[in-house]
């Protein structure tokens, strides 16, 4: 009983109906699309390292084509990467990335699962990998996935045999995957899981191969293709009005924030999948060849698929609510079969149908976006039945809630039912977070204990809405997530989750406080209130050796969503030092020390996380010189806040506005991250960049990513040079200083290896690997095992200025308080400028 329990809460939960995305209202041709799936009775498991790894042809092609329930195993959420759409890093980027997946599932007809691995940055190779990620957890989680989903087909992106030649955590999917093939069907590997699931053994595992991985196209043409299923997956599908390619690209798209929106494309495409283990398919096209799809393989299957085979091959297109009676039985049908797992899943599917072909619409929103434990809140309910079928409405009711309506009422065609209830929220109830955030995690790994939750793209909701629905004596119970709905005058029509949140939070507005000398400084702690009428007191933690003017003081704020700026007093400790501060919310006799983030954009849903609340505070003797620094921002970084701190005056540069002597008021001006990949004008704009350098100026480059313009960029400086793909990815690895004479590592600060330690995720990447003789490199550096690496940093006289460029990862540094990269950087900004002007060409 216990098992079938975590079936059904395993299936509702990691469905891929959107908590809170506009309902989707399908064509009769999208619901025959939905009938044919519902008529497959195969699973497919795509795995792979990241989001954006997966193959959107392939998952939509088996989602859309061969009608399988499909899923995406991403082993981490991207946290590693960058953000080209705004300032999230590190979890708040997972977090984004997480929706970004659930966006592209939704388009290419998938299901979305994660294990606790966390995305550490680039890794060179798989060994790295499996340590810092814990290869038994990581494994377990894979074995866990596919005992739960139970795929008959597996699927990796990447090849298990190639370790050190691609991403460390590319190989590292296959080899895990590869490895739980055999163990999710072996009792006595991870035999804890068993006490929530049963083993299972798919029956093929593929590679999803390319002339990518073979190095060319001649090469991958002249290879044995025996052991490879080839799949046309151009194919186009009438019943939704797209080819395969297209939906597959809007899929990608959804990936905003690393840039991966494109095209679309149609025709024909090959795509090949290698056998690496199991029977090959007889059938060279089909990957479910020889497996029993149909509902036979179900035990007591049979009845249902008459009746539902039926349905398929006799649809009426104009009045599709016709069917609801032989749906009806089928359900009830399927409710006797004797497995659970497909028992689970069909039932969701069919209740879909269900509503879809009904025209039945049911909604619970909130009157509010969000509310407290213990608080209370009006959810409205709204009930319609647009079709002439007999449907009564018997009940609704709240989960988690003892709120129950019984209206027994008929739900007579298009007459809109409206009722309300009101909802008390438990005092136990969980705050709304992302519950793998929810306790401290390691460098490669989230720290997440409950097993039920283990690989599910997101929180469970607190409150589901359940409508139990009377067709002619025969009940079917639906449920709908309790939302936020509402509209914007210049959005209109909006749907978000409605949150469980704290009474109020605080926050401090910087993550990074650098005292550069021994004078206090002011610091603003603003108390955000989730709940009218609040009345507390805040405190100031902090460490021995720092003092406060006053250790807490109270505030009181009468309306939810208003804010109360309280101003400490901090003072440093007369030597150099790194801390952290915090504040501690005392409200109600609750002790809250989170601060509220929200992640807001047009193509996800608004998501609220909850973090511990604390900004590090560093006594850093630091010396400059300049004052005016100013800043194109490229892909979105958090520099400009980080130089403020230590006394810059900042200007924000748009590209636009550059023009023949507009930046000689400049001490400095510096390039944000992946600028020339993201700014089409900046490249137009160069001239007057090195006009500047040449009048006297310091111009800073940070990395951009090689390869990305279509053709390399050639006038990125004003001397030749090439970017390359080379990067140190161990933040510990040791670093040499070869130009010690040099002024970056000299003037106004004095720079030494021991400035390198406390790095944070990776040295640097993209370095260049060839540059012109003008050209100084001042760093060398490499990964273990490599050879050495002089590219992360180099200058050049130009005129009577100077030309830095620096792959090394300053926009990561510098928000984590990193004490030597703030020194590095103001060398950059204050380096000694020519005395003997260069001749320019």
């Amino acid at each position: 009983m216990r098992y079938l329990l975590a079936i059904f809460a395993g299936i509702l939960l990691s469905s891929n109906i959107t908590n809170a995305q506009k309902p989707v209202q399908q064509s009769t041709s999208e619901i025959y699309h939905s009938l044919e799936k519902l008529n497959f009775l195969g699973t497919a498991l795509y795995i792979a390292a990241h989001p954006d790894d997966e193959n959107t042809r392939l998952i939509s092609y088996l989602s859309n084509k061969t009608k399988a329930r499909t899923g995406y195993l991403s082993l981490t959420r991207g946290d590693g990467g960058q953000n080209l759409i705004g300032p999230e890093l590190r979890e708040l980027l997972g977090v984004l990335r997480t929706q970004e997946l659930l966006a592209a599932r939704r388009v290419d007809g998938g299901e979305q699962f994660f294990s606790r691995a966390n995305d550490f940055g680039y890794s060179k190779h798989p060994d790295e990998t499996l340590k810092i990620w814990n290869k038994e957890k990581v494994l377990g989680d894979v074995v866990w996935a596919i005992r739960n989903f139970k795929p008959d087909v597996i699927i990796n992106r990447f090849d298990h045999r190639s370790p050190g030649t691609t991403h460390g955590h590319h190989t590292s999917s296959a080899m895990l995957s590869f490895e739980a093939f055999d163990l999710a069907n072996d009792k006595n590997a991870y035999s804890k899981q068993l006490e929530l699931t049963e083993t299972w053994q798919p029956q093929r595992l593929f590679f999803n191969t390319s002339w990518w991985f073979y190095g060319s196209q001649e090469k991958f043409d002249k290879a044995d293709k025996s052991k490879m299923v080839n799949l046309d997956i151009g194919t186009y599908y009438p019943t939704l009005g797209k080819s395969n390619n297209e939906i597959a690209a809007l899929a990608s798209s959804q990936h905003l924030c690393q840039g991966f929106g494109r095209l679309s494309q149609r025709g024909s495409e090959n795509e090949y999948i290698e056998l690496l283990k199991g029977d090959m398919p007889k059938n060279a096209k089909d990957l479910f060849e020889g497996i029993d799809t149909s509902w036979s393989r179900v035990n007591g299957g049979k009845a249902v698929g008459e009746i539902l085979y039926a349905i398929e091959k006799g649809f009426d297109f104009t009045k599709p609510s016709k069917h609801l009676p032989q749906l009806i039985e089928a359900y009830e049908l399927l409710q006797k079969v004797d497995d659970p797992y497909w028992k689970a899943i069909k039932s969701l599917e069919l209740r879909n149908i269900i509503l879809n072909i009904g025209g039945l619409y049911l909604e619970a929103s909130a009157e509010t976006a969000f509310s407290n434990p213990g608080g209370k809140v009006k959810v409205k309910i709204e009930a319609l039945n647009r079709s002439s079928s007999d449907i009564v409405l018997e009940s609704i009711s709240i989960s988690n809630s003892d709120k129950t309506l019984q209206p027994s009422i008929a739900l007579n065609n298009n007459e809109k039912q409206n009722f309300e209830i009101d909802l008390e929220i438990p005092e136990t109830t969980d705050y709304t977070s992302p519950y793998w955030l929810k306790e401290k995690g390691s460098l490669g790994m989230y720290n997440v204990d409950n097993q039920k939750l283990i690989g599910k793209p997101e929180t469970p909701r607190a409150f589901i809405a359940e409508f139990e629905l009377d067709f002619n004596g025969k009940s079917v119970v639906f449920e709908k997530p309790v939302i936020y709905h509402y509209a914007k005058p210049d959005k209109g029509e909006l749907f978000q989750p409605f949150e469980i949140l704290p009474e109020a939070t605080a926050s401090f507005s910087d993550k990074v406080l650098i005292f550069a000398d021994g004078k206090s400084k002011k610091i603003p702690v603003t108390v955000k209130a989730n709940a009218d009428n609040i009345k507390g007191s805040l405190q100031l933690k902090h460490s021995k050796g720092w003092t406060v003017d006053v250790e807490s003081k109270p505030f009181e704020i009468a309306n939810k969503g208003d804010e109360q700026t309280l101003i400490f007093t901090l003072t440093p400790p007369a030597d150099e030092d790194e801390s952290y501060i915090s504040p501690i919310v005392k409200l109600n006799g609750k002790e809250i020390t989170k601060e509220l983030v929200r992640i807001e954009y047009d193509h996800v849903p608004t998501q609220s996380v909850l973090l511990p609340s604390e900004a590090k505070v560093v006594r850093l003797n630091i010396k400059k010189s300049g004052e005016h620094i100013g800043y194109i921002v490229g892909a979105g970084d958090e520099v400009p806040e980080s130089l403020r701190q230590i006394g810059y005056i900042v200007h924000i540069i748009e590209p636009s506005t550059i023009a023949k002597g507009s930046l000689d008021k400049y001490d400095a001006v510096v390039v944000g991250i992946r600028a020339y990949n993201v700014l089409d004008e900046l490249k137009f704009k160069q001239r007057y960049l090195f006009d500047y350098v040449e009048k006297g100026g310091n111009l800073v480059v940070q990395y951009n990513t090689a390869g990305r313009w279509g053709e390399q960029f050639e006038n990125l400086a004003p001397y030749p040079i090439t970017l390359s793909r080379d990067r140190v990815t161990d933040e510990n690895s040791e670093v040499e200083i070869v130009a010690k004479k040099n002024s970056l590592v000299n003037y106004p600060n004095k720079i030494d290896t021991s400035d390198f330690n406390g790095w944070v995720q990776e040295r640097g990447l993209y370095f260049p690997n060839e540059w012109s003789k003008e050209f100084t490199p001042i760093l060398s550096m490499s990964d273990k095992g490599e050879p050495s690496k002089e590219g992360s940093l180099l200058i050049a006289p130009y005129g009577k200025g100077n030309y830095i460029y620096t792959g090394l990862s300053f926009f990561r540094e510098l928000p984590a308080g990193v004490p030597g990269a703030y020194k590095l950087f103001a060398n950059m900004l204050s380096v000694e400028k020519n005395v003997k002007p260069t001749k320019l060409n």
